[in-house]
């Protein structure tokens, strides 16, 4: 029997080649994607440990605990204690440092990448002999003075800079500009990966980031032979125990790693779940050519059973030939992967965000996981047609055609379909009317929105006859090569039915993410129109840093502006949890917010007094002219607030609205202002005044000058990664349909040949067997693609239904242009992959097909 699984597969390889393509394309993304992390935690960890290869022990500063003396809350680490470093037995080198983040503005005025934890900056702190090892000079020199900056040779090219240029930078405060003296190398991996760094001098890092004369951190190198967990414990002997700590390289550097493996899994789930919906695609071309192999061989199973070949060994003949494919695939799907993984850091490369590069990594899980994957599916996927094939019995060696399934069989087909449609069914309609996206809610819905697609899988041999013979409308307008189309696809319809699987769950799939994505983006784009009354929103790009109170009066002092209305955000804390609350002028908030008040009105806020959202109201039980038990701010303390109005929930003014004066008191950052919401005479936006107010605040790159489309568009841009993830479940669905399609159609036209050199021999000529051929690709694609689109817009109802419990903006809208190019793409695939078997149809001789026995 192993004699005759390798002649079989040796025999039918061209066959086995779409299989192959399917399952490698599975293996290849997710064996891709595993090297791809492997190697990126590898180029992290690999440029972490340069940055701390010197690097012993580092000091730094503890919290100063709550009520703590004025000396407590001075920084510890100051030349002293360097100096006292200095005298500890194992120190070879103290290299005092005071880091912080800044943020950079290019030469043409526009911010580089604005993220704290890509954008470091610290002094150049030389050592005895004038330079600072961790920064290489690479041209000018080091700055000297509270006026010049140095910066590393990425940043100067991301930003235009050259020596002598004037850069636009910020810290937390107001904008500095300062004059370019030098650019530098660096290993620090921030940076490498795409962000920024800026370099002061010693006593302006100091000002900026710790205080005058300290800084934020000490690291030590050790004297060779010195053990740095040792040197670490005679440190922290001689630090004062409750202003400073020490910690060692070694765990500097795992930290480092910890960080670099939550990085990479992040990496890992958008390319695996492409792995995930490939392979269970794929899955059904292979359950499809192995059930046609099996089809095809009949006369020679029932053949092998006569001469005394058990069930048992026809079973495993048919799953070794599997796992051969498996084996095969997983190799190449491995090889592919590899190409795979050089590519992604490109990629994933976008917004500045620049992977590091690095040798690939080949670890024994990729390669495990490679050959569990291939080889796992290809058996699994076999298994049924191996049952099949295990049932023939010999009398079947003396049929010359294929026999039907019984009636009892497709009656169990049917009842087990129409049940699994009507449980999954109920289950999407129960949760239509419950509009609460709560997390039992979503799982019942992706539980029902499964229970559909399996029982559109079940039911498509049964819907098959129905839904063609409607086609056959359209393809029947095409003579007698459209009529034969209609019934090639009528001969079978399991393999029919099979072959459109592919096609039904991308479709699926496809159809309720974009049908759900476009509601969701449309509702988020009103949600956050609705709520705004201002032209132009002026806030900060990072969360730890606010607007500079004062530009709120240089804002209200630009030509065309009407009302400049500062807000103070801040966390409120409820007894239903934790919840944002939004200081306001009293007087100026309807001007720049589109409050719907149910009862009460802003105009009423004050110490004491807060109006919340319909929500939580609702939540906390509470009314206008109640009081409400919370504590605002870093004053977590709870006491009783008046709440003086209710409105419609507003994402622009938060879940709650209080007076700016007492918000801003009791926020993290007193007096703060997290935006300027500003309102223009008769609604003007224009370049210029979006440029004259990005001049009132300085230009800060630390802050965002939007008008109202901006604003609105950023609130949806959440989407974006749904379309991605769309986009990509399309194109893996319609490669892998491709593949099912040509795969079907080339061992049916090896099964007709006879038929077709009779077509050929009454007078059809090449075109019109060419015509046939692609006529019936296109019927099957039609098929699978109405199906699924019929399913992905049940599902995508009834799982946007619980979308509007938690956004009230929310409505069905269809993507019709999104649709039509689905339904386009799947038709013309269908006649793509119909091309090879056409013409191979067409090529036949009507002599030697009409004598083939």
């Amino acid at each position: 029997m192993l004699t005759t699984a390798l002649r079989n597969l040796l025999a039918h390889k061209a066959r086995q080649l779409m299989t192959l393509l399917a399952v490698c394309l599975g293996v290849a993304f997710v064996s891709g994607t595993l090297v791809f992390a492997d190697s990126t935690a590898e180029a992290h960890r690999a440029a972490a440990s340069k940055s701390f290869a010197d690097i012993a022990v580092t000091v730094t500063a503890k919290e100063p605990p709550p009520g703590a003396t004025a000396h407590q809350q001075t920084s510890a680490l100051d030349d002293a204690l360097a100096r006292k470093l200095v005298a500890v037995p194992g120190v070879a080198a103290v290299r005092p440092s005071a880091d912080g983040s800044a943020a950079l503005n290019a030469a043409d005025g526009t911010p580089l990448r604005v993220d704290p934890g890509a954008n470091p900056a610290a002094g150049y702190v030389p050592g005895k002999d004038g330079k600072d090892s961790r920064y290489p000079l690479d041209e000018g020199r080091a700055p000297a003075n509270s006026g010049e900056l140095a910066v590393d040779r990425g940043t100067a090219a991301a930003g235009h800079f050259r020596l002598g240029d004037t850069i636009t930078l910020a810290t937390d405060g107001p904008v500095m500009t300062k004059r370019l003296v030098g650019i530098v190398t660096t290993d620090d991996t921030r940076v490498t990966a795409g962000g920024t760094l800026a370099l002061f001098d010693k006593a302006t890092a100091q000002k900026l980031f710790a205080s005058p004369g300290h800084y934020t951190g000490i690291d030590l190198s050790a004297a060779p032979g010195t053990d740095q967990f040792a040197l670490s414990r005679r440190v922290t002997a001689m630090l004062p125990a409750d202003r400073a700590e020490a910690t060692t390289g070694a765990a500097q550097a795992a930290q480092q790693a910890l960080y670099v493996d939550t990085l990479t899994r992040g990496y890992e789930k958008l390319p695996l779940v492409f792995a995930g919906v490939s392979l269970f695609i794929g899955s059904f071309l292979i359950i499809n050519t192995f059930t046609m192999l099996v089809s095809r061989r009949t006369r020679e199973i029932a053949l092998l059973r006569a001469i005394g070949a058990t069930r048992r060994q026809v079973s495993r003949s048919v799953l070794l030939e599997a796992l051969l494919v498996g084996l095969v695939a997983s190799a190449a799907g491995f090889l592919l992967g590899l190409g795979i993984a050089s590519v992604l850091p490109d990629i994933l490369s976008t917004d500045g965000n620049t992977l590091p590069q690095g040798p690939l990594v080949i670890g024994p899980r990729s390669v495990v996981a490679a050959l569990g994957v291939g080889v796992g599916v290809t058996v699994l996927a076999a298994w049924l047609p191996s049952r099949r094939a295990a049932k023939v019995a010999p009398v079947e060696a003396m049929r010359t055609t294929e026999q039907p399934p019984s009636a009892k069989r497709s009656r169990i087909r049917g009842v087990a379909g129409l049940a699994l449609l009507v449980l999954g069914a109920g289950v999407l309609v129960s949760l239509s009317g419950a509009k609460d996206a709560s997390e039992k809610n979503l799982q019942n819905a992706m539980f029902g929105c499964a229970l559909l697609v399996a029982a559109l899988i079940v039911l498509a041999p049964v819907l098959a006859s129905p839904m063609i013979r409607l086609t056959g409308r359209l393809t029947g307008r095409f003579g007698i090569a459209g009529h034969l189309a209609q019934q090639n696809a009528l001969r079978d319809p399991r393999r029919t039915a099979a072959t459109a699987a592919t096609l039904l769950i991308s479709t699926a799939l496809v159809a309720g993410l974009a049908v759900i994505g476009n509601s969701t983006g449309q509702a988020l784009d009103r949600q956050a129109a609705a709520g705004l009354g201002a032209d132009y929103v002026i806030s900060s790009r990072t969360p730890t840093t606010g607007v500079d109170p004062a530009a709120v009066r240089r804002v209200a002092d630009v030509s065309g502006v009407r009302t400049a209305s500062a807000v103070t955000d801040s966390t409120l804390f409820t007894g239903g949890g934790v919840r944002e609350i939004s200081g306001v002028d009293p007087h100026t908030v309807h001007d720049v917010m589109k409050l719907d008040f149910v009862s009460g009105s802003a105009r009423d806020l004050g110490p004491g007094r807060i109006a919340v959202s319909r929500t939580l109201a609702r939540g906390n039980g509470v009314t206008t002219g109640d009081r409400l038990n919370a504590g605002l701010g870093r004053n977590q303390e709870l006491k009783k607030y008046t709440v003086v109005g209710v409105y419609k929930d507003n994402p622009v003014a938060h879940d709650a609205l209080g007076a700016r004066t007492e918000v801003a008191h009791n926020s993290y950052l007193p007096g703060s202002v997290q935006r300027i919401l500003v309102r223009t005479d008769g609604g003007a936006v224009s370049k210029t005044t979006e440029d004259r107010l990005r001049t009132a605040v300085g230009n800060s790159p630390l802050l965002k000058v939007q008008d109202r489309e901006q604003f609105v568009q950023e609130a949806a841009g959440t989407m974006g990664d749904l379309l991605t993830l769309m986009y990509g479940m399309l194109a893996i669905g319609i490669v892998i349909a491709a593949l099912g399609i040509m795969n079907t159609l080339a061992m049916s036209v090896a099964e007709r040949t006879r038929e077709i050199g009779a077509l050929r021999a009454i007078g059809m000529d090449r075109s019109g067997i060419r015509r046939m051929i692609r006529l019936e690709a296109v019927t099957v694609a039609a098929f699978g693609t109405l199906l699924g689109l019929a399913g992905g817009l049940f599902g995508a109802w009834a799982v946007g239904s619980l979308a509007n419990g938690a956004m009230p903006q929310y409505s069905l809208a269809l993507p019709w242009g999104t649709l039509l190019l689905v339904c386009l793409l799947s038709l013309a695939i269908g006649a793509l992959a119909a091309t090879v078997p056409a013409r191979r149809a067409a090529a036949l001789s009507p002599l030697e097909a009409v004598a083939e026995a």
